[in-house]
């Protein structure tokens, strides 16, 4: 196992670099690529670094020459042979053969595009424009970077003794929420905390931990190159990035309203199973589900990202029953902001009612709150979405308004369309 207070403490990045392999990224963006290079591979797209966090000054924190650095080693990736035969060979979900062979030479053919950086008011402007297919592939490790070179700027005074102490009690404080864990019964989690990880490595030895500490209740996770070393199962199925760029490029209100549902026709195309999961919250959940077509009620299950996580689900079992189905057969997956309490507090009051997973993300592989002064390691929330198609705006409301995003105008014609009225509001941590 790597002693992580001395590989911090001996930092030289070009042996540490942040992102090692183009699948150091999550699985879903991978089965997204796929899907976007299959039906929409001439989509211009631009995606943005937002900060939803903006006490948290990164510019100030971070220095440029460094991120560029980083930046620049991550174009210069390309899959290893290792890594595309893991690709092409292994079994996802159950099946041989995921991604194609078209895609699949594309991939290893792959370099990613270039960024733009700026600094303004504090914060880096880091964007990134060219085809959705390749630019999609920059949002995980540009998220990455940013949160583990914080991680380092806070950490790069610190002495081998004060390092050695944090992480301990970092690695205790992980081991303790493993005890709680085990206590849950029937418990189903994977991990899903690569994009505001401590650090690689962290992220790495918290999976193992896992992995250990809670035996079949720890399902996989959502890093493939993780999975890929530590022989665990790749986990993830689709995201918001879908519709919306699908609903950025409707051409007026009428497929704007069913293009939500387009996103789940290609996506019905291409996969079964448990890779057959809704993601209903884009444009608000109730909206989705009253309006959505009866084929999508024998999907396998529904993913809760934002809201109130007990209300979401009850409106899905409300929904699947409204639909002749049996909720006792669906899976809901809980993905928002969890931590052990919100995890137990789930299950209890859901299992048996429903199939229950989590996927555990942010205070699983960054919680390292109270553990140095000013609580200047503690986990903020920053994303990379994109935030324009074809020269058009994107948008997304959210079930929760402070996650929603876009121009003001668009924002209120979408929640006309949509039929979004008053929503509460919860905030927005992780």
């Amino acid at each position: 196992m790597v002693d992580i207070a001395t590989r911090v403490y001996n930092h030289k990045w070009k042996i540490d670099p942040i992102v090692r392999s183009l699948i150091d990224t999550d699985f879903y963006k991978l089965l997204m690529c796929q899907s976007v290079f299959r039906n929409k591979p001439d989509t211009q797209v631009t995606f943005s670094l937002i900060n939803r966090s903006k006490t948290i000054r990164m510019a100030d924190l971070i220095d440029e020459g460094e991120l560029r650095e980083q930046l620049d080693h991550i174009r210069g990736l390309s899959l290893s042979r290792g890594e595309s035969t893991w690709l092409r060979g292994n079994l996802f979900y159950g099946k041989r053969q995921m991604f194609r062979h078209d895609f699949m030479e594309w991939f290893e053919n792959l370099r990613l595009p270039p960024y733009h950086l700026e600094k303004r008011d504090g914060q880096y402007e880091l964007t990134f424009e060219g085809s959705w297919p390749e630019v999609m592939l920059w949002e995980i490790p540009a998220l990455s970077v940013l949160m583990e070179l914080r991680s380092r700027a806070v950490l790069k005074d610190m002495g081998r003794f004060e390092l050695q102490v944090l992480y301990a009690r970092a690695m205790t404080k992980l081991w303790q929420k493993v005890e709680t864990l085990r206590e849950i019964p029937d418990l189903k989690l994977a991990d899903f905390g690569t994009r505001r990880r401590h650090s690689f490595m962290w992220q790495d030895w918290c999976v193992q931990a896992m992995n250990e500490g809670l035996g079949d209740g720890f399902v996989g996770t959502s890093n493939c190159l993780i999975a890929m070393r530590r022989e665990l199962e790749a986990i993830g199925t689709n995201a918001h990035e879908l519709p919306m760029v699908y609903a950025a490029l409707a051409e007026n209100d009428t497929l704007l309203a069913q293009a939500p549902y387009d996103v789940l026709s290609d996506w019905h195309d291409e996969h079964d199973g448990n890779l057959r999961i809704i993601l209903p919250d884009t444009y608000g959940t109730e909206g989705f589900l009253q309006n959505a077509p009866d084929w999508l009620a024998g999907w396998t299950g529904i993913r809760i990202d934002s809201g109130d996580p007990a209300t979401g689900a009850e409106n899905a079992i409300n929904w699947w029953k409204a639909r002749g189905e049996d909720p006792r057969d669906k899976l809901i997956i809980f993905s928002d902001g969890l931590d052990v309490d919100k995890i137990r507090e789930l299950s209890l009051q859901f299992t048996g009612r429903v199939k229950v997973s989590f996927g555990w993300g942010t205070l699983m592989t960054n919680d390292f709150r109270g553990l140095v002064p000013d609580d200047r390691l503690a986990p903020f929330s920053v994303v990379c979405k994109a935030v324009s198609a074809n020269g058009r705006p994107t948008v997304k409301l959210s079930d929760n308004p402070e996650k929603a995003m876009g121009p003001a105008s668009e924002i209120e014609r979408y929640k006309r369309v949509f039929g979004v009225g008053k929503q509460d509001s919860f905030e927005v941590v992780v």
